[in-house]
């Protein structure tokens, strides 16, 4: 059963602001989009009254996962505060005038000052360890090198899912062949995908692959809350986190989110990708997430004829920043045909190829990201 737009609107039509009027009628909806039972859409508001209209986007997300033929809903509070807008002045005492009081006037007074970002932190049930894989820009094989870690830790004996929060450009849904849509479980929760023994989520598997996410930074920051607590991950060891490039809101979210156990650093050996490597690390060790070392991609190139190794991108440049930043350098991945192309066939080299150089390379890695993850997660 196709979902219409009109059935969104009319779903919402009976949702009141903190104003008291009707959600359709107060100018803050984005447009929607619906589509093969999956509905997205943004609630607009100004900064200032972000807490006041919390309960009305759940109102609204539980309004519209009610309509039949509804799968997936996805339902972002954007907050931004107006240019050159003052601080909210304190609400006026209402002398007998009847009549809605101010938004800013449900917001409860503040306790013992402002408190952190990282109070919201709170673990997945089921879920002992949420490690990160990162990289300060992209095309440095981070996603291949996620997915390859994940079958390294399993090939341990581990319990391990995938999740892919790269919302601008998903990689895990092309790099384990998975097209299907996720269902959901009793209690309305996505039901992960499986392959290689892997749980695997990722926001690929709920649009089409050409689809062009023109998302704001609020919104993305949504989508990663719901795909961490809106999944039934049932029991893990360790839930290895997909990236997007960069330091941005994706990865605050989750740092704020779930208390990361650890962050894996992917770079290639050129200064380039070290300088953004860099950057990334800084970011992690602010929020207080222990770096459990860096890994050299495309690290070298073996001609398959003449056996002659060549340093493309240099060699070495992790390594040295490793020792240079004091974090532990987990190895060396080499540019290989091999790698590439069981990627791109969706049959990744760890599981296609386990008894190849390469995924011997990546279990040591599975080893090493293992040996620091002691005491969090159980001896398998």
């Amino acid at each position: 059963m196709s979902v219409t737009q009109q059935q969104v609107l009319d779903s919402l039509a009976r949702i009141k602001s903190p104003r008291g009027v009707a959600l359709t009628n107060a100018n803050v909806l984005s447009a929607i989009s619906a589509a093969d039972g999956k509905v997205f859409f943004s609630i607009n508001v100004d900064a200032a009254e972000a807490r006041a209209w919390e309960s009305v986007r759940a109102e609204a997300e539980a309004a519209v996962r009610a309509i039949p033929g509804v799968t997936t809903v996805m339902v972002a509070l954007t907050a931004e505060r107006k240019a050159g807008a003052a601080p909210p002045p304190p609400p006026t005492p209402s002398r007998g005038t009847p009549g809605v009081q101010p938004v800013h006037a449900h917001k409860p007074p503040p306790q013992g000052g402002a408190q952190s970002p990282m109070a919201r932190q709170s673990e997945i049930p089921g879920v002992a360890a949420v490690i990160a894989v990162a990289s300060g820009k992209g095309g440095v094989g981070k996603s291949t090198t996620a997915l390859n870690l994940a079958l390294g830790l399993r090939d341990l004996g581990l319990k391990v899912g995938l999740l892919d929060a790269d919302i601008y450009g998903p990689s895990v849904p092309r790099l384990t062949g998975l097209h299907e849509k996720p269902e959901l479980d009793g209690d309305r929760k996505m039901i992960p995908l499986r392959r290689f023994g892997l749980a695997i989520m990722s926001i690929g598997f709920l649009v089409e692959e050409e689809t062009a996410m023109i998302w704001r930074g609020p919104m993305v920051m949504s989508a990663v809350t719901q795909m961490l607590r809106d999944v039934a991950w049932g029991q893990l060891d360790v839930l290895v986190v997909d990236m997007p490039p960069g330091t941005g809101d994706a990865q605050l979210t989750l740092a704020q989110n779930v208390p990361l156990k650890g962050a894996v650093i992917v770079s290639t050996p050129q200064d380039l990708s070290l300088i953004d490597a860099r950057r990334g690390l800084a970011m992690f060790k602010k929020v207080n997430v222990p770096v459990l070392g860096i890994v050299e991609n495309m690290s070298y190139f073996q001609c398959p004829q003449c056996g002659t190794k060549s340093d493309i991108f240099g060699h070495g440049g992790a390594r040295h920043e490793a020792e240079k930043l004091g974090v532990p350098f987990l190895g060396e991945v080499p540019l290989h045909m091999a790698i590439r192309a069981t990627s791109d066939a969706g049959t990744p080299v760890v599981d296609s190829e386990p008894d190849g150089p390469h995924a011997a390379i990546y279990r040591a890695i599975a080893g090493q990201v293992r040996g620091q993850l002691k005491g969090v997660i159980a001896a398998a």
